[in-house]
């Protein structure tokens, strides 16, 4: 009889190895979208808890490393993934964001499963936007606005276009000889595109992808016009910003995490600057559960904070290794 582990993946004695290129294989962005709704659920009612992170500059190749960890008791995962960002790696052909998340059995605490992160990371960033547009954007959003044309981009362009009837995407770089891959893929999917400054875009975007790793604001308060849905999704790192801390000052804002969004997240200059409080800040889960109503009104500026929790990966990771084992897909190793 093959052995079935808490979070309900059937498996054989040993470790489960899920490479990147399986990841890629059995993961689509609905798998991925289902994981985070769920999860972002389950931290809301209180089933799912994140430890705290470990983030450091590590003092060489200009690097960030560190560790997300968390156990998502609704749906058994427990873990951590270990990982960062190299911003030199893409002259070596490699992603700048490298990470490797390990999954242990909640019931005894053995290690089950080792997943490559790097295409798990950015398919669940994408899909937490993605939660957030369809939750809490208006439903009659027809202009979708990227601001950033990295690796992530296009995952965020993709799972973005899922979720309303857009029926053109504008964006801005600062990198402009970028924005041709997302240009493709809007050709790709049959949608007009135009590269614009970004204050054209923060008045004529109905919903607003940021996905940079800037370190002061690129968007302004008054360039955004009324109804706008923004999902702030590059900032995970003190210091590091996105936008305007009046835009979040006049936005109903949500997030993955409180404490995060407050301490590393878009939210932490508002905060800083006496512009918002924690308290004003809603947990996306609590819109999901129906807690909170979300959008309340066509001119209301809702904001996602997305600072990417641990419980995010732990959640599409399971789902990979999940995935992998029932396609036989997966290799093994014993320690």
């Amino acid at each position: 009889m093959t052995p079935t582990l808490s979070n309900g993946i059937a498996a054989k004695q040993g470790i489960a190895i899920v490479s990147e290129a399986v990841c890629e294989a059995v993961v689509g962005r609905a798998d991925a979208f289902s994981a985070i709704e769920n999860v972002f659920a389950a931290m809301a009612s209180g089933d799912a808890y994140n430890f705290p992170v470990v983030r450091e500059a590590i003092g060489h190749a200009n690097a960030l490393y560190g560790f997300k960890s968390g156990f998502d008791r609704a749906g058994m995962a427990l873990g951590l993934k270990s990982g960062g960002y190299w911003p030199d790696n893409t002259s070596r052909g490699l992603t700048n964001h490298q990470s490797t998340v390990m999954l242990f059995d909640p019931d005894t605490g053995q290690a089950k499963a080792i997943v490559g992160g790097n295409y798990l990371t950015a398919v669940r960033t994408a899909a937490s936007s993605a939660v957030s547009i369809a939750h809490l954007a208006r439903p009659d959003a027809k202009v979708l606005g990227m601001v950033g044309a990295g690796h992530q981009s296009t995952f965020q362009l993709r799972a973005a276009v899922e979720q309303r009837q857009f029926e053109r995407v504008i964006a801005w770089n600062p990198h402009p000889e970028y924005l041709p891959k997302l240009e493709a893929v809007c050709n790709e999917l049959g949608l007009p595109f135009e590269a614009v400054d970004r204050q054209q875009l923060g008045a004529q975007a109905d919903v607003i992808i940021t996905i940079t790793s800037a370190f002061e604001p690129l968007l302004m308060r008054d360039w955004i016009k009324p109804g706008t849905h923004i999902a702030c999704m590059g900032t995970d790192t003190k210091g590091k910003q996105e936008v305007d801390p009046e835009l979040l000052a006049a936005a109903t804002v949500f997030t993955d995490e409180v404490a995060q969004s407050i301490s590393i997240g878009e939210a932490q200059h508002a905060v800083a600057e006496s512009k918002l409080t924690a308290e004003q800040i809603t947990p996306i889960g609590q819109v999901i559960n129906a807690a909170h109503p979300g959008r309340t009104s066509d001119d209301e500026i809702t904001l996602f904070d997305g600072t990417g929790v641990g419980l995010q990966d732990l959640a599409v990771a399971s789902t990979a290794a999940k995935l992998a084992i029932e396609k036989d897909q997966a290799s093994w190793i014993q320690l």
